[in-house]
């Protein structure tokens, strides 16, 4: 019983800090904050205990966004909801604003930031050293047709206005 508690708890700060995270990211982007989808959760975290029992790092079959994270340590360690989103949003040394559009080195950044995005759900499942996260996304980003990157993955420094959508300053 104890044990249930704990890791209840922790999943719930987890998720906490994980929209917390992508929120604030995409905040600096112009885009508008994310809420949390139940349904997606259940989803993310049964694609997470599948990865965890498989320790294999491979996207599900769903028509939702999705970014995984895997992290592995010889010591037990505590994973953040920050830190799974972080990594994901690093990538965005590599994205050229200058030509919008998708690559494999950017899109677990350009997820976490598309502006048509409104919903997100995340699972974590760990043994203690092995770590799985997945984060799902709807309506799903990374959509390649004509302007699409232009119009959701916005430079930093883009505000959000009042209807939801970005304006430069």
């Amino acid at each position: 019983m104890i044990t249930v508690v704990y890791v209840t708890a922790m999943l719930i700060s987890f998720e906490a800090e994980f929209l917390q995270s992508h929120n604030a990211y995409r905040k600096q982007h112009g885009a508008p904050a994310l809420t949390i989808n139940k349904n997606l959760c259940r989803s993310a975290q049964a694609w997470a205990e599948h990865l965890l029992s498989i320790t294999t790092l491979k996207h599900s079959n769903k028509d939702y966004g999705e970014n995984l994270y895997y992290a592995w340590s010889s010591a037990t360690k505590k994973l953040t909801g920050h830190e799974a989103v972080e990594s994901w949003y690093s990538e965005i040394k590599d994205y050229n604003f200058g030509r919008p559009g998708f690559s494999s080195k950017t899109g677990h950044f350009t997820q976490v930031v598309w502006k048509d995005t409104k919903e997100v759900g995340v699972g974590l499942a760990t043994d203690g050293n092995t770590t799985f996260v997945v984060g799902q996304y709807l309506p799903a980003g990374n959509i390649t047709n004509a302007g699409y990157f232009e119009k959701n993955v916005l430079p930093a420094g883009t505000k959000v206005d009042s209807k939801s959508t970005g304006t430069s300053e």
